[in-house]
């Protein structure tokens, strides 16, 4: 077992506090900053605050039920003041004396939150940061890691499947209307698996936080990310296992050695090696 499967194991024991400031933060990035924390542990502990009556936070909804995060409500008591901010330190004071999480996460581009950021830190615990570019410097200097969402790999684009890019439309009378139950609409599990976004992001963010210096990751440490990231059960998309779930995509290159490991790597990484290195 190498260096690298060595600290993916370990980090797989680390609880993060995924604190994020739905005001501050698009919900457009939560499986990709899921993805980059499956490197350093398990987000067992995922909370979004602000005022869910808001029209601005419509677009969150979805994305609490899709990765599990409880949305904390927090109505805002003074016009032009942020009461969001109050109730996030709050609780993660709380989680620092309470449920002793190894490390923390928060996701903001306030800097209001650098007092907080330096007391966890002397607390000695590491705290990441995700963030937009506007984020002011002390907040991203406090910091143990900051990332800046904008550099964060978005879902891959919806990919055609071989039989719609191969086939022309046939000509064909239009038929007469039919009455269809809703329950024929087209739904996440009828698309190809290369489409669903959402898992195509958990499965590459997996093999990322898993891969060694020869582009590869050992197929049990890519599983085990997956699994970090949301509650992944591969029978769910009509596959046995991890290594099935990975090849139903397409987008995934899969190895097994003559030892019985198997090995994968992203499609798109052109730096990995022809043969994953033993």
């Amino acid at each position: 077992m190498t260096d690298m499967d060595d600290r993916a194991r370990d980090n797989s024991d680390r609880r993060i506090a995924l604190l994020i400031d739905a005001d501050n933060v698009s919900h457009s990035k939560i499986a990709a900053m899921l993805a980059e924390l499956s490197r350093y542990g398990t987000a067992n502990i995922r909370r979004a605050y602000g005022d869910w009556a808001s029209a601005g936070l419509k677009g969150w909804k979805d994305k609490l039920h899709d990765f599990a995060i409880r949305p904390i409500q927090q109505f805002s008591y003074s016009t032009g003041k942020n009461a969001t901010d109050i109730a996030l330190v709050i609780d993660a004071m709380e989680l620092l004396y309470t449920q002793k999480p190894d490390a923390f996460c928060l996701a903001s581009s306030d800097a209001d939150f650098t007092p907080l950021v330096m007391q966890l830190k002397a607390n000695g615990h590491e705290v990441y940061g995700f963030g937009e570019r506007k984020t002011p410097a002390p907040f991203v200097n406090a910091c143990t890691t900051f990332l800046y969402l904008d550099t964060l790999d978005d879902p891959a684009p919806p990919v055609p499947t071989p039989d719609a890019a191969a086939k022309p439309k046939a000509k064909t009378k239009p038929a007469a209307k039919e009455k269809t139950a809703p329950a024929d609409k087209p739904t996440d599990k009828q698309k190809p698996l290369s489409q669903n976004t959402t898992l195509v992001t958990i499965l590459r963010g997996a093999v990322e936080a898993a891969v060694r210096e020869d582009g590869w990751a050992a197929m049990s440490a890519a599983g085990s990310a997956a699994k970090r990231q949301a509650p992944i059960d591969p029978r769910n998309y009509g596959v046995k296992n991890f290594p099935a779930l990975f090849a139903a995509t397409g987008l995934f290159e899969i190895v097994k050695t003559d030892g019985g490991q198997s090995y994968v790597a992203d499609k798109r990484n052109k730096d990995r090696t022809r043969q994953p290195n033993r």
